[in-house]
């Protein structure tokens, strides 16, 4: 798998990869749940991926990837900065996930294409976006109620919801991936939370990219 390593190329794998994306429900429920983020230090980024059952949300096995970043920071292109290392992470599971979340978006994107959807379609597995913020759209505030959502909207199109995962907190952006729908895609979010604001796998990957960080700062 090549990856870019500027702009103008990166705009090319966009477009490209974009009209690729397919959304449909999932045929069966899953029963591998896995999450992917990332975290940054010097010229260093850190991959994480938490692998959970989804009946019960048990933790089962998590991998961990360091390596050189190669592309630079540009708002809309995070999967290039990103990607490289959470892919090589994901390959490197002993379970092979049914469904993958991301810290970033699915199909509610400028371009269509978050890093929900990109590795979606480059790894041809389901994919879940779920950002703590919104990159594009607009919405009504939904209910404070978990499991509350409210639609988020461009160009009159449904590009991702609005999500509550707990009582009176600030809500999540979840959008469809790849090979999954939105409805799917809310409701695996919220039978993920428990107790929190964002899924399990999701916090799991979130915290060990922060200690592997936190570790290596330590080094320096």
């Amino acid at each position: 798998m090549v990856w870019p390593l500027n702009i103008k190329d990166a705009k090319a794998v966009q477009e490209g990869l974009r009209h690729k994306v397919k959304i449909f429900p999932l045929s069966k429920q899953p029963r591998y749940i896995a999450a992917a983020d990332a975290a940054f230090i010097d010229d260093k980024i850190i991959a994480a991926v938490c692998v959970y059952k989804y009946q019960g949300i048990e933790y089962l096995e998590h991998e961990i990837v360091v390596r050189k970043i190669t592309f630079p920071y540009i708002p809309g292109y995070l999967t290039f900065r990103e990607g490289p290392a959470i892919v090589e992470a994901i390959k490197k599971l002993k379970t092979i996930p049914d469904v993958i979340i991301f810290d970033g978006q699915g199909i509610a994107h400028p371009k269509g294409l978050g890093i929900a959807s990109h590795i979606g379609v480059l790894l041809d597995m389901p994919t879940i976006g779920c950002a703590k913020s919104r990159l594009t759209g607009t919405f009504k505030e939904p209910g404070q109620r978990k499991g509350q959502w409210s639609r988020l909207m461009c160009n009159g199109k449904t590009i991702g919801a609005v999500l509550r995962t707990r009582d009176n907190v600030r809500p999540v952006f979840v959008s469809a991936g790849h090979k999954i729908d939105l409805k799917t895609s809310v409701d695996i979010i919220v039978h993920c939370t428990g107790n929190y604001r964002i899924p399990l796998p999701q916090r799991c990957a979130d915290m060990i990219a922060k200690s592997v960080k936190k570790d290596l700062g330590k080094r320096v």
